[in-house]
């Protein structure tokens, strides 16, 4: 679980300034705020236009064009499905149906107590163990609904093969 920062303007200038020198800035400056407040706010779209000579459209294109980017706050947790051909073939969309049913949601969704956001993706690379998923930054081979629920159960210091179904 990640600790995010409330959103501050200032902080964001600051950020911004750190990385308005790199060549390409806009991907790491996004991915610098969504990894300081949890999301990127529509507030810092014209910071990042004007640091960057760009249109506000620009950078609102790139923030809809990319998956990982997050224009609301995410739950305390992300749990990340893998909807990708090898893990559909492993039985992925049943899964997905049960997962998201039992937590009353649906892709890009968070949970009504704000605990969990549900987030689809295509591939985790763990395609010979499918299906697959991570939750907060960790991968989970051969996942069931009751593995996923133990999992969300856990906390961040629960060791790996608690959060693996094997």
């Amino acid at each position: 679980m990640a600790d995010y920062e409330d959103w501050d303007a200032g902080r964001a200038a600051d950020i911004i300034a750190g990385l308005v020198g790199l060549e390409g800035a806009t991907l790491p400056i996004l991915h610098a705020v969504q990894a300081t407040f949890g999301y990127v706010p529509r507030e810092v779209v014209p910071m990042v236009a004007e640091a960057l000579n760009m249109s506000r459209a620009e950078v609102h294109g790139c923030i809809t064009f990319y998956h990982d980017f997050r224009a609301e706050p995410a739950g305390r947790r992300v749990l990340k499905l893998c909807r990708a051909e090898a893990c559909q073939a492993a039985g992925a969309d049943a899964l997905h149906q049960q997962v998201l049913g039992e937590l009353g949601v649906s892709w890009h969704g968070t949970t009504a107590d704000g605990g969990v956001t549900v987030e689809p993706v295509f591939c985790l690379g763990l395609c010979a163990c499918g299906p697959s998923a991570m939750l907060d930054d960790a991968p989970m081979a051969r996942m069931t609904a009751a593995g996923l629920r133990a999992a969300l159960r856990a906390g961040d210091g629960a060791p790996m093969a608690a959060r693996v179904a094997i």
